[in-house]
């Protein structure tokens, strides 16, 4: 719950550019509607006077505090107080048309939910709803539950097999979180109990061989290094040597960052895999494609380049605090169906969360918890 609400807070340009978007949809073209007052309970009928039953006498019983009823002024706790509250408000209402469904559409392609998922979740929307009147709230709600159905399938923890070594590959272009992902699953399985390793395979970047090295000096976790400028798939190779001696549990190897559309740079990240095979032929038993959210659509050639080279098995996504274009994690899920392990929304380690669908449904549309 606390990720959640973090999550909330921190997906601001997203949900606040579809919040703002929605409303904005309702009201062009929609009608305030006052609210409506309570049904009166029916007048009881008049009845003739007739005699009336002696009472009978009742045994001595414990004193007991008669029920209170509750009234238009003793709301039923916290919900009844949030029903009166909104009853208070004039309401605008849209009917669900045509026009209305082109910019629901337009929006959520705006919000790099892409073409295809944008018509397939409005089309959910309208199923069985076209012309009734909606108000944002309730299209939020739609629009909410159409998203995390979409997602749902998706959301899987990384899995822990029993084979020791695992060795987990995480891969992605310059500037994406990948070292600082790497960090945080690191200590959060060192935390959990298990042994874990990590080959800082970036060996043509200082700053991110100390970086990890911060992270493994943290969470108490060994940083295998090699001098700048060394092969990637020598280190990767003695890494896991290393980490079969010593009965380590999980190998997490970092890898330079790499431009889908550098040939030379994705050819060696190829070799690495190659070269880790050689030593065990299952290798990698996870490949993590770590996606910086404020790529937008370029997320989706990315997971089409590295998914050739790297038989990419689950995905990572993070900055989603610094972006307008949360609504690409919806296309991902929608076109790929490749598990998201994690998202991230900050430096922190507990800014590293298993993805939750409809938290993340409800974090993107602006519900309210």
């Amino acid at each position: 719950m606390a990720f959640f609400s973090k999550l909330k807070d921190r997906l601001f340009k997203s949900s606040s550019r579809l919040e703002q978007g929605l409303e904005a949809i309702v009201e062009d073209g929609g009608e305030e509607e006052a609210p409506q007052p309570p049904a009166q309970a029916p007048e009881p009928s008049p009845v003739q006077d007739s005699p009336q039953p002696e009472p009978v006498p009742q045994p001595d019983r414990p004193q007991q505090h008669e029920p209170v009823e509750a009234t238009a002024e003793q709301p039923k706790g916290m919900l009844g107080r949030l029903f009166n509250r909104s009853e208070n408000r004039n309401v605008v209402r849209r009917a669900l048309d045509d026009d209305m469904l082109e910019q629901l559409e337009e929006l959520l392609i705006a919000s790099d939910m892409g073409v295809d998922t944008a018509l397939r979740v409005t089309a959910n929307m309208a199923e069985g709803r076209f012309g009734r009147k909606l108000s944002t709230q309730e299209i939020k709600q739609l629009l909410a539950q159409e998203v995390a159905r979409v997602m749902e399938p998706v959301a899987k923890p990384l899995p822990i097999y029993p084979k020791r070594p695992q060795v987990v590959l995480v891969v992605g272009v310059n500037g994406s979180g990948k070292t600082t992902t790497i960090g945080k699953l690191a200590s959060q399985f060192k935390a959990a109990g298990k042994k874990v390793v990590i080959a800082a395979g970036d060996t043509f970047r200082a700053a991110a061989v100390e970086q990890l090295q911060v992270w493994g000096e943290r969470a108490g976790v060994p940083v295998l290094t090699a001098p700048e400028g060394s092969d990637p798939a020598s280190l990767a190779f003695d890494a896991l040597t290393k980490a079969q001696e010593d009965g380590a549990d999980l190998l997490m190897i970092d890898t330079a960052g790499r431009l889908q559309n550098r040939a030379d740079l994705m050819e060696e990240l190829a070799k690495v895999v190659r070269v880790i095979r050689k030593k065990d032929e299952t290798a990698p038993h996870n490949t993590l494609l770590v996606l910086d959210a404020t790529t937008g659509q370029n997320a989706l050639s990315q997971v089409e380049t590295f998914r050739k080279l790297a038989d990419v098995s689950g995905l990572v996504m993070t900055k989603l605090d610094g972006t307008a274009k949360g609504g690409v994690l919806v296309a991902l899920a929608d076109k790929f169906g490749l598990p998201i392990h994690a998202i991230g929304v900050g430096e922190q380690i507990d800014d590293l969360a298993p993805f939750d669908p409809e938290e993340f449904a409800a974090a993107l549309t602006g519900l309210q918890s």
